[in-house]
């Protein structure tokens, strides 16, 4: 017996050595060049999707449109290049008068960029790009090799005082709207309301109730991105489904208005919806774009007058009719193309706000509420792109940011879109329960 029990020792003795000998050794260090092999992998495996697009009228004709490399920051040939798989272009109207003449004049430039991009889709590059109403329709259409067009609706302001316009614009295409822009509308009050402490309906007004049940019942996201924080809070209590902000960012570390705050954040999270961190520079590194912006803002003024056109400060802009804001963005968005470009020839300009800045905030978010209930977006030819992100061209810098920050295939994807199309199933889920009654 005795004999067996050194044999045994002898034997353990023997295993140990053995299992300390094959001991795994330590990984090296990923190089640069790896990452970025494991990066595009990645990249080309999601689904990639951009809540906020902004859009230009001029550039849906026979003759210029998204086919060709225009100026403008999303092209086809642009989310090709970048491997963007998904843009979701807006049908903004800014704030007007609250008046019957208002809401007619507003109604009809969302109708016009409504039919804007159903040209796009049906007439003028229908092999390259499809229209998607569901999440199935977006993998469907990504299978098939072609680009794919979501609507978002920013600001209620057109639905004006007919709750049946809703139902319109979602046949219409429309699968997220906003209830306000910059400034009151007759639906909400908007985060623009924080400078002044002058609020009209300290909230949700009784028409902005009756919309957000109509946009449950239809399958149409809430978007919290622009109304003021009551405003949001509301619209949580009142929705049957998960909501979204389809461009914010942490106000933790920027604080503007347009972000949200950490309290918002748990609601979000509580209610299931996600926050689609956008890319635009004053809603992400408060140091960088004041110091960043006095020259940008130099350059821009340099260039208006080369064009003709008078400067206007934001508290101006603000005054200006819907079809006065129309032509100044028009202007903004011919010169931000020029100025891109010159300052990409510049080296004596302070850093700009960059990808690192923006996956910051994604960072951020996902710490704080979850990586389900955070996405991406970029407010592209609405004022939004950075350093590394500047147009649909560069997405492709965004995944390598997150590959570099040890996000996984997995997690990238529900960034990119995974949650995005899961509030949109939800949403839509919910609708369709509404509406059996």
């Amino acid at each position: 017996m005795k004999y067996i029990s050194i044999i045994l020792v002898i034997c353990l003795t023997l295993i140990g050595c053995n299992q300390k000998k094959a001991a795994p050794k330590k990984e090296e260090p990923i190089t640069e060049d790896q990452l970025i092999i494991k990066a595009k992998e990645i990249h080309k495996n999601v689904i990639t999707l951009d809540t906020h697009c902004d859009i230009n009228i001029k550039n849906f004709t026979d003759s210029i449109n998204y086919t060709q490399d225009l100026n403008s920051q999303i092209t086809l040939p642009k989310m090709n290049k970048g491997g963007l798989d998904v843009a979701w272009f807006i049908v903004y109207t800014g704030q007007d008068s609250l008046t019957t003449e208002g809401f007619d004049k507003a109604h009809k430039i969302a109708m016009s960029k409504f039919d804007a991009i159903h040209r796009l889709v049906d007439s003028i590059a229908p092999n390259q790009i499809e229209l998607a109403l569901t999440s199935e329709d977006v993998r469907r259409i990504h299978k098939s090799g072609k680009k794919v067009a979501m609507i978002g609706i920013e600001n209620g302001y057109p639905v004006g005082t007919d709750i049946n316009n809703v139902k319109k614009f979602y046949d219409l295409g429309g699968r997220y709207m906003s209830l306000s822009h910059n400034g009151h509308s007759q639906l909400c009050d908007s985060n623009t309301g924080e400078a002044d402490d002058i609020w009209l309906h300290n909230g949700l007004s009784d028409l902005g109730k009756e919309v957000v049940a109509e946009m449950n019942k239809w399958g149409m996201m809430i978007d919290v991105s622009h109304p003021s924080k009551e405003s949001m809070r509301q619209m949580i209590a009142l929705s049957k489904a998960p909501i979204i902000a389809s461009h914010s960012s942490a106000r933790a570390l920027c604080d503007h208005s347009r972000n949200l705050d950490d309290e918002q954040l748990q609601w979000l999270k509580e209610n299931g919806g996600v926050v689609q961190t956008v890319a635009f520079t004053s809603y992400l590194n408060t140091e960088k774009f004041e110091k960043r912006v006095v020259k940008e803002v130099e350059i821009g003024k340099q260039i208006a007058d080369s064009m003709g056109v008078t400067w206007l400060e934001r508290e101006e802009v603000m005054k200006l009719s819907s079809e006065e804001k129309e032509t100044y963005y028009d202007f903004l968005g011919k010169m931000a193309a020029i100025r891109r470009a010159k300052v990409k020839t510049m080296n004596d300009l302070p850093p700009a706000v960059d990808v690192v800045d923006f996956v910051n905030h994604i960072d951020y978010m996902v710490d704080k509420i979850g990586i389900e209930h955070v996405g991406i977006s970029s407010d592209f030819d609405g004022g939004g792109g950075i350093e590394g992100w500047s147009d649909a061209s560069e997405t492709f810098n965004v995944t390598l940011e997150l590959v570099k920050r040890g996000y996984t295939e997995a997690q990238i994807e529900k960034l990119w879109s995974g949650n995005l199309l899961r509030v949109l199933d939800e949403v839509q889920k919910v609708a369709s329960e509404l509406q059996k009654g």
